[in-house]
Parts: C-alpha cells; structure tokens; sequence
C-alpha cells in the first residue's frame, strides 16, 4: 500500500510539472516566429539564423540586445557591427 501511495504522489508531481513546470513547452510547442516561452526568436545579424531568447549568445550595442547563434558570429559582428546593423552582411 505504501508502493501505490508513492506513485501517485509521483503521479500528482509529474502532471504538475509537465503543465505548468519544465514541460509547458513540449505540450504548447513554438508557434509564430517565437520560442517555447511565447517570447519573440531574434535574428541573427550576421548570419540571419533565427536564435531563441535563451539561447546563443547575447551582446548589448547602442542600447539594444542582439542575439548570435554562435561565438563565431558574435566574433564577426564585434569587428565590424555597423555593417551587419545596416544589413550589408547578412547572409541570404
């Protein structure tokens, strides 16, 4: 009987994590340009790879947050931001 009290406890904690917890996004998936937290995904301006808000690499530059997929493309923009800001170097 103590068996069955611990897996519905454990039972009760799973559902609640996959609703509301760490899960939320496998059941709500990404929709619409955004990431599994309703967040908008950022462009990425040197490669024009969508990037989500968690993810990459992040650089503040006049005021504005971008994002970069990797440190490479990160590398590249703090060379030379203002051509990748104007859109000069993005790949297509």
């Amino acid at each position: 009987m103590q068996g069955l009290g611990s897996l519905l406890l454990f039972a009760v904690f799973f559902y609640f994590m996959m609703r509301f917890g760490c899960g939320t996004h496998t059941v709500h998936g990404s929709h619409g340009g955004r990431d599994g937290h309703g967040l908008p995904e950022a462009k990425d301006p040197v490669c024009g790879m969508p990037v989500a808000s968690g993810d990459g690499y992040a650089m503040m530059f006049k005021g504005r947050q971008h994002r970069f997929c990797s440190r490479k493309c990160l590398d590249q923009f703090e060379r030379e931001p203002d051509r990748y800001l104007s859109g000069e170097g993005v790949a297509r």
